[in-house]
Formats: C-alpha cells, sequence, structure tokens
C-alpha cells in the first residue's frame, strides 16, 4: 500500500467514526495527489428523513459557502484581469446605487479587494430572508439598508455584493450565469444528500439551497453552487496546475485571509500538517476543499451535517482538522 493510500485509509476511518456515532449521516472523502491519482469514497446516508437513502461517490452536495471560492472569486478576478473591474476600486463604480442617498457613507468605499478578504465592517450575520422572498426587493433593500460599522468579520455581505456586482456586469441573474464544469445551482433530489428540515419552507430540503438568504434572493453570490467530490478535485487539479505563486488566490491579504480563500493559522479548517502554501474553505453544510500548492495535492471532504438540522454538535471542526493532518502525515 502507498503512502497516499495509507494516509487517505486513517483519513477516511475518522470519517467513518463521525457517522458511525451517529454526528452527521455521511459523506464523502476524495484526495487527488501530485501524480494525478485520485481516490473517491463514501459511506453513510444521503438522506435520513423522511425517507432513507445511502450515499454515493457521485452524490450531489450543496457546497454552500464553497460557492465564494469556487464562483463569485474565480469570476471577480476574472474580470478584473480582463480589465472590466479595478479590484480598489469601490463598488460603486459597478454598483452606483449603492446607498446612494447618503454619498459619504463608508458603505460606497469598500472595494472589491476588501470585500475577497473580509476585511469590511459589515456584520457577520444579518438575516435578509426574514424581510420577505421578492428578489427584487430584498436586493434593493440590502444596498440600501444602513449598516453600523463594525470590526473587519467574515461576513456573508461581502460575497452577496460581489454576486450583486457580477449580476450587474452580465445582465442576468446569477443563476442563469454558467457556474461552471461539473457544478450546478441545484441537483436532482434522488442523486443529491439532504440538508436541513427548514423550520419556515416547511420541508426537508433536498437538491434545493440550503441557505436561507440564498434561497430568498433566488441565487447569490455567497452560497447556491451544488457539486460532487469528482467536479471538486477537478477544479482542485486545475488549480494546482495553473495557480503559481503570484495568483491572487494564493497571495495573502490578512494573516488568515487570501483573496477569497482560507490560509493556515492556528486552528484552521486544513489541520496542522498541511504545507504553508495551502489554501481551503469550507462550507456551513458540512463541506469544504483544500489545495496544498507545496506538495501538489487536493482534498475534499463532503458531509451533510446540518441533515435533519443544524442544531446539533456534529463535530465537523475536529472532523475537518483530523481528516486534514492524517491526508498530510510524514
Amino acid at each position: 500500500m502507498s503512502k497516499s493510500s495509507a494516509r487517505f485509509d486513517a483519513a477516511f476511518s475518522t470519517l467513518a467514526a463521525s457517522v458511525e456515532s451517529g454526528r452527521i449521516p455521511g459523506g464523502v472523502l476524495g484526495h487527488v495527489d501530485a501524480d494525478g491519482n485520485r481516490i473517491i469514497r463514501s459511506l453513510g446516508a444521503a438522506q435520513t428523513v423522511p425517507l432513507s437513502r445511502p450515499m454515493r461517490d457521485d452524490t450531489w452536495f450543496d457546497l454552500a459557502s464553497l460557492t465564494k471560492v469556487l464562483f463569485t472569486t474565480e469570476r471577480i478576478l476574472a474580470h478584473a484581469e480582463a480589465g472590466t473591474i479595478d479590484l480598489d476600486a469601490p463598488l460603486t463604480s459597478v454598483l452606483p446605487d449603492f446607498r446612494h442617498y447618503n454619498p459619504d457613507n463608508w458603505e460606497r468605499k469598500v472595494t472589491f479587494r476588501q470585500c475577497l478578504g473580509h476585511q469590511t465592517p459589515f456584520p457577520a450575520v444579518f438575516p435578509l430572508y426574514t424581510y420577505g422572498r421578492d428578489p427584487d426587493l430584498l436586493r434593493t433593500f440590502l444596498l440600501q439598508h444602513e449598516f453600523a460599522a463594525g470590526p473587519a468579520v467574515y461576513s456573508d455581505i461581502n460575497f452577496m455584493l460581489l454576486g450583486f456586482a457580477l449580476e450587474r456586469l452580465a445582465g442576468t441573474w446569477i443563476r442563469e450565469i454558467d457556474p461552471g464544469a461539473g457544478f450546478a445551482w441545484s441537483a436532482p433530489a434522488e442523486a443529491a444528500a439532504a440538508t436541513e428540515d427548514c423550520y419556515w419552507r416547511h420541508r426537508v430540503l433536498v437538491g434545493e439551497v440550503h441557505d436561507d438568504n440564498c434561497s430568498a434572493l433566488q441565487g447569490a453570490g455567497h452560497a447556491g453552487l451544488f457539486g460532487t467530490a469528482s467536479a471538486l478535485l477537478d477544479f482542485g487539479q486545475a488549480k494546482l496546475a495553473t495557480a503559481g505563486p503570484e495568483a491572487l488566490i494564493r497571495t495573502p491579504l490578512s494573516g488568515r485571509r487570501t483573496h477569497g480563500w482560507e490560509r493556515p493559522y492556528e486552528g484552521w479548517s486544513g489541520g496542522e500538517a498541511c504545507s504553508a502554501a495551502t489554501i481551503g474553505h469550507t462550507g456551513f453544510t458540512g463541506t469544504g476543499l483544500w489545495l496544498d500548492f507545496e506538495r501538489g495535492h487536493a482534498w475534499t471532504l463532503l458531509t451533510n451535517r446540518v441533515h435533519p438540522t443544524r442544531h446539533f454538535d456534529s463535530g465537523i471542526v475536529a472532523l475537518r482538522r483530523t481528516v486534514g493532518d492524517c491526508i498530510n502525515a510524514r
């Protein structure tokens, strides 16, 4: 058995332990090494209520905040490279109506780069969906809402606004924009991992977006993408081959972040054994993708840890870190 296979087996054993203990219904682990060899393995249940279905290697997952890096960051950086936008220009260069009733407020000075790095004063959480379900009205509401400036934190609002900018540039809804090879904005229920039994949509969500704000907006830049482990490894393999040291997704913006992605820090999701040249991101539904450019490999852990409820200690934080440590063990 190769070292790579032994590491994968150790990582998969930690996932199996989480499933067997009842902390998560099921999951898929995938890895591609520097030579392009890949392993994908699944176990557990894709759904437990109101019916039971097994997890499969090709199960589709609601990728949640992985949308930020797989879709939104990619397209914003492509626009910057093409000269369509200036990353250091304010969002108002594309969204001139953003807080336009008060031209001197701080929101109108927020730049694309600051949003990519979560370096803005927006609040960490904002329940936009509680203001209604009209997507046009909600977009207008968010663009005009007065936020109290706070410390820079990870905030979905950054990527909602970047998504609005992409819609303006494309002249269409975000769900009408090509999500990229292997990805989609929804998935067939019979092929998808279930997420939450939603208290305000009154059904178990299967193949439709879990994120409340994204659902109400009918598509957004911070969530909504669906994909399989194979699609994530394809994406990771492509980035490992093309994103050199000067690539913005590898360029630090802070001690924890690059453009869109996270970089290693004490306690981060990728574990302590990866190289300093690793980037990664996670999704609230229980998903994650990590790319180690020094060692030339990528891994993805996909779970349905919010099924049937998010209000349960799934142990996902420790699981992600342990999987990363196993995959990167010397």
